[in-house]
């Protein structure tokens, strides 16, 4: 979001993650519920079409005609309605097959990441979005609201490495390839999947991630 909303700080109540438990509203409460759906639904809609650029207080509220006082009392900041938005995104990542060999399994999970990045940009929007995080949240929350970014950041980095951890610390992947660093392992097979698509350069197909895995085993076997 932009600075065009830096008057929109509005009354923020606690929180804690990203919002979904409509900040310590009663969400029985089915307009309650409602209201929280339709303010998610604009900033989808907004997200999708326009980017982070478009998911204004503004918009978001004319979109879904729901008063900005609610809004805040949903959400707390813009922050957390962003971050609460690119939650409410991000793709589930099945956990791979739990036998068979090593290298079939990589290559399968790696496909599977290669069509998820491919087919759902806004998982590199969500990215992007959370490096910028890094450095400061929308300045339009006082104080930033660093609590949104560190919630979605654990949420993307549970997601994309849960199933690589799955396979990577196993016995039998150990016995293989020995003491892996996973962190840098994930950094290794997934990084220029991210990098083709972000450039445009090359589109990774079930191939290119086997050619991927050969070598980060051939690196590692040796």
């Amino acid at each position: 979001m932009t600075a065009r909303d830096q008057a929109d700080t509005g009354p923020a109540a606690p929180h804690s993650g990203t919002g979904e438990e409509g900040e310590g509203l009663d969400q029985a409460d089915p307009r309650l519920a409602r209201s929280r759906a339709r303010l998610l639904d604009a900033a989808t809609h907004l997200l999708a079409t326009g980017g982070i650029d478009a998911v204004t207080i503004d918009a978001v509220t004319r979109t879904s005609k729901v008063a900005r006082t609610t809004l805040y009392r949903h959400f707390g900041s813009s922050t957390r309605l962003l971050a609460a938005t690119f939650e409410r995104l991000l793709p589930r990542v099945d956990t791979p097959p739990a036998d068979g060999p090593v290298r079939e399994r990589l290559i399968a999970l790696l496909t599977a990441q290669a069509d998820l990045i491919d087919n759902a940009p806004l998982q590199l929007t969500t990215l992007a979005w959370l490096s910028m995080g890094s450095i400061a949240p929308d300045p339009a929350d006082t104080p930033p609201d660093w609590a949104a970014v560190t919630s979605l950041r654990a949420q993307v980095i549970r997601r994309y490495r849960e199933p690589f951890d799955h396979i990577l610390t196993s016995s039998e992947v150990r016995a293989v390839l020995g003491d892996l660093d996973t962190t840098f392992a994930i950094i290794q097979l997934l990084g220029p999947i991210v990098f083709a698509r972000l450039t445009g350069l090359h589109s990774i197909d079930h191939d290119d991630c086997a050619r991927l895995v050969d070598d980060f085993l051939t690196v590692h076997r040796g």
